[in-house]
């Protein structure tokens, strides 16, 4: 079976910082590969894989700014979509545009929907509800709108998150700083608790970084890292009392959430969107409702068992999980379209 994975061209696949869709779509494709699947990743030039690559692009338009996005994005749906019938399921990870020419195509379409980023988007995907094959990254992530073939949660490679049973005293914000993300809220709870905070990740509101965050890095208590490759993230997630994730959206998966536990660190987060899905309160950590619910939690940290994180990631959220359930759609996908072709 021939399987074309469509990553998305703003950063390499898997990215060296920042990339959530381009790493799952990395994570499937070497899942396959190692499992003795025929896999070609369409993606950037510098992306990396054990299975075949085509390109139409040297690095993403995020990475090289005088690229055009657009144009990158039409040539390098268009660079797969015209030879689609040399493969038997089409793994889509580039959002609803390529949904578009599923019409013109014969081969089947299996379409990730790593979240919505406007309402205003889901006529497409309600347009080819009959046969875009849609997968949900969580349950409370699915549309009312729309059908799906499964709900299949991200999946990590463990070898690449090491647990750390001995924690050090110092909080963690890994992600986006970002008014959605909570970067400022952490940043009061770490202060209202007197521990130490470390942000990492990209400024991705400028503004609210100059306006709400810089002001209180002082380097001590409040430090901030910046972007943080595999190595460093492995480190900062592992050593961690605690990741903090005070949202305010509703999340549709949370990468740093399943990353931290993989590495044994327990996570306080706002109860929103998927995150009861990830976190056994309690358990594995807390779901709270703001700022002094949280701060009041930090306290019973040191009552979660590190290696009951571990051992929650390691079922729900491996790489060799996701992949084998993405494998069952594939089957179903395929068993459809040869009894309705």
């Amino acid at each position: 079976m021939k399987i074309a994975v469509l990553s998305p061209v703003a950063w390499r696949t898997p990215p060296v910082h920042y990339g959530p869709w381009e790493q799952m779509a990395s994570n499937i494709t070497e899942g396959l590969v190692a499992k003795g699947w025929d896999v070609t990743l369409f993606a950037t030039g510098n992306s990396q894989t054990a299975g075949k690559l085509q390109s139409i692009c040297e690095s993403g338009y995020e990475e090289d700014r005088s690229q055009d996005a657009k144009v990158l994005e039409c040539l390098h749906i268009s660079h797969l979509m015209e030879q689609a019938d040399r493969f038997d399921i089409i793994h889509n990870h580039f959002d609803f545009l390529p949904l578009t020419y599923s019409g013109l195509i014969r081969t089947p379409m299996v379409t990730t929907i790593h979240g919505f980023s406007s309402p205003r988007i889901i006529p497409v995907y309600k347009k080819y509800n009959d046969t875009g094959h849609y997968v949900s990254i969580s349950n409370s992530d699915r549309s009312p709108l729309l059908r799906y073939a499964a709900t299949v949660y991200n999946g990590i490679d463990p070898s690449g998150f090491d647990y750390v049973e001995t924690p050090e005293d110092y909080l963690l914000f890994f992600g986006r700083i970002h008014p959605h993300k909570g970067t400022r809220d952490a940043i009061d709870i770490a202060l209202q608790t007197g521990h130490r905070l470390i942000i990492a990740g990209i400024v991705q509101d400028a503004d609210y970084f100059r306006e709400q965050v810089e002001p209180l890095i002082d380097g001590e208590q409040i430090k901030f890292v910046g972007q943080a490759g595999p190595e460093q993230r492995n480190q900062l997630l592992g050593y961690a009392k605690a990741l903090l994730h005070p949202i305010h959206f509703n999340e549709p998966f949370g990468l740093s959430v399943a990353e931290a536990m993989m590495c044994g660190t327990p996570v306080v987060a706002y109860n929103r969107g998927s995150m009861p899905e990830l976190i056994s309160h309690k358990k594995t950590g807390y779901l709270v409702k703001d700022i002094h619910e949280a701060a009041e939690h930090i306290s019973g940290i040191g009552n979660i068992q590190r290696n009951m994180c571990r051992e929650q990631a390691l079922a729900r959220f491996s790489m060799r999980k996701m992949v084998d359930d993405y494998v069952k759609v594939y089957e179903k996908v395929l068993l459809q379209t040869t009894i309705f072709p």
